[in-house]
C-alpha cells in the first residue's frame, strides 16, 4: 500500500551560532561552523569543553520558522547549572557567565 506524502512542512532544526572574542588583533568572529555542530546539545557540550576562546554572545535561529533570538542568557543559565553539577567553570566561560543569565536561581546538587 503506498502511503501519501505528508502536507505538513518539515519542521526544522533550531541554529545555534556563537559570536567568539579571539582577542587582539583577530577581535571577534562568528567561526565557521558543521551543520551538526548547530544544535543546542552540541553548542552546550562544546561550551562546557571549552572549544570557544571567549564566548560574547549566542544566537539562535530557525529560518523556517521565520525567527531570530538572543540565546545568550537562557543558554547562561543552563550553563551555570552544569558548572553546578559539575563543580567547576572552564575559565573560558568565565566572561560569558559574568555577562549573561543572572535573573534565574540554580539547583546545586546535594552530595
Amino acid at each position: 500500500m503506498r502511503s501519501s506524502p505528508s502536507i505538513a512542512p518539515a519542521a526544522e532544526p533550531d541554529i545555534y551560532m556563537v559570536l567568539d572574542d579571539y582577542g587582539q588583533p583577530l577581535g571577534r568572529a562568528w567561526p565557521e561552523m558543521d551543520e551538526a555542530h548547530t544544535e543546542r546539545e552540541t553548542l552546550l557540550r562544546h561550551l562546557m569543553e571549552g572549544q570557544y576562546h571567549n564566548p560574547v554572545r549566542i544566537v539562535s535561529f530557525n529560518p523556517g520558522a521565520g525567527w531570530a533570538q538572543d540565546a545568550s542568557d537562557e543558554i547562561a543559565v543552563e550553563l551555570r547549572q552544569r558548572c553546578a553539577e559539575r563543580g567547576e567553570v572552564p575559565p573560558s566561560l568565565e566572561g560569558f557567565l559574568d555577562r549573561h543569565g543572572h535573573r534565574v536561581d540554580i539547583q546545586l546538587p546535594l552530595f
